[in-house]
């Protein structure tokens, strides 16, 4: 038993005594060699960490690894340093590997892998803690915006390791921040980053994110929603009619509004003119019965909230009531000529445009008609006329034959051939 503690003894004085005077002896200092390689490792505070010493081309020499104070933590295999923390994961002539799980701040440093030649060699691991910063936490100085106003929001990410970067984002579009980084006595940084803007009224339920990148967390942010605040937005919809406002008909307007707050006041009036005496005035509709062309002007909606007041113009112009042309006819004791009038259909136009006018028949073309069916008439008994003129009755008897010869009337009428006494054989003739 006593043999078995000289020797257990023998090897941590040997452990610990050795490399100092082997370094005393030589006089040599260590050197970088790139016959021995490791890496540096990030690793986030309460992680595990691996660190690795290997050698290219070993002859046998001994390898260990160091923490940043200089004090062996693995010689070969063996873990002279009272930390369970470290673990051996590999061990051979090529490689020892070593973890340190549960890292805490006060491990981060250089931690040394050394080969026991002449002179010996050494390679260095850089330990870099990372610590996330806590929930990024976003002020708004105003909770309801109003349309137009300017705002500011503030970011802010706490106690980090390294410092935090701060982005924003409103909707899908990034703004720029004013960043500030503050180091606290715990070797921490606390990042803010200040955003100045304008609000419209299209951001209203916009998220605005705040988002925060480190490299021991990804997807770190917090986000605002806004809440905008607009005046009315107004329409004028014709209800009825649908086309040309003319004399006689009725007007029918409703004026639709939005905004934020919803307005509560909508009023109607006529530019530079009153509004018609009977006109009705329901919330939001507004009714004339009756046109006519005195009515003509703009028509205005106006409404309002706690924001501002917003208006619509409606133009009126009132048309002539559509007229019926009568159907022209010419009628003689033989011939009757009836005349189709002739309409053309009316372009729909909105009277808010005032455009045109509606098209009428075309009086001329029938008055030419009717003037040629007369013209013709009067030809047509004027040829009758001298027909009949020429053709009068002729009577034609045998009561006068024979007497063509006589010397005086009573010898004609003695030779009147047949005399009175053959009156029933006269005969008449009707050409």
């Amino acid at each position: 038993m006593a043999n078995a503690g000289s020797g257990s003894l023998a090897t941590i004085l040997f452990l610990f005594v050795f490399p100092a005077a082997l370094h005393k002896g030589a006089a040599q200092e260590p050197v970088v060699s790139q016959n021995l390689v490791t890496d540096n490792v990030s690793v986030v505070e309460g992680e595990m960490a691996i660190i690795s010493c290997r050698v290219k081309n070993n002859d046998d020499s001994v390898i260990q690894l160091l923490n940043p104070n200089r004090q062996t933590i693995y010689f070969r295999d063996m873990r002279p340093l009272k930390d369970a923390r470290f673990q051996l994961v590999n061990f051979s002539d090529n490689e020892l590997r070593v973890s340190l799980s549960n890292v805490s701040l006060s491990d981060e440093g250089r931690y040394v892998c050394q080969l026991y030649t002449d002179p010996p060699q050494e390679a260095y691991a850089d330990i870099t803690v990372l610590i996330p910063p806590g929930d990024p936490i976003i002020e708004a100085r105003d909770e309801v915006l109003s349309e137009g106003n300017e705002t500011e929001m503030t970011c802010t990410a706490m106690s980090s390791k390294p410092a935090a970067a701060i982005r924003w984002m409103k909707g899908d579009k990034e703004l720029p921040g004013k960043p500030k980084v503050e180091l606290t006595y715990d070797k921490m940084y606390t990042v803010s980053s200040r955003l100045t803007f304008t609000v419209s009224k299209e951001d209203d339920g916009v998220p605005v994110v705040c988002i925060v990148d480190h490299p021991a967390v990804k997807g770190f942010q917090a986000q605002k929603y806004l809440e905008v605040q607009y005046k009315p937005e107004v329409k004028i919809v014709v209800e009825f009619p649908q086309g040309l406002t003319r004399e006689g008909e009725n007007l029918e307007l409703t004026c639709q509004t939005k905004g934020k707050p919803q307005p509560q006041l909508v009023n109607w009036l006529k530019v530079d003119d009153e509004v018609p005496s009977h006109a009705v005035i329901t919330g939001s509709d507004l009714y004339i019965e009756n046109l006519n062309k005195s009515y003509n002007g703009t028509y205005r909606c106006v409404a309002a909230n706690a924001v501002g007041e917003s208006y619509d113009d409606y133009i009126l112009y009132v048309y002539d009531a559509p007229t019926t042309t009568p159907i022209p006819t010419t009628a003689t004791t033989t011939t009757t000529i009836i005349t189709t009038t002739i309409s053309y259909p009316e372009a729909n136009q909105d009277s808010r445009a005032g455009e045109g006018a509606p098209r009428t028949v075309d009086h001329a073309v029938i008055g030419g008609v009717v003037a040629v069916v007369v013209f013709a008439m009067l030809c047509l008994l004027i040829v009758l006329g001298r027909y009949f003129a020429r053709h009068k009755g002729t009577y034609f008897t045998h009561e006068a034959k024979g007497a063509d010869d006589a010397a005086d009337a009573d010898t004609a009428i003695i030779n009147a051939e047949g005399g009175h006494t053959n009156s029933d054989e006269k005969k008449e003739y009707y050409i």
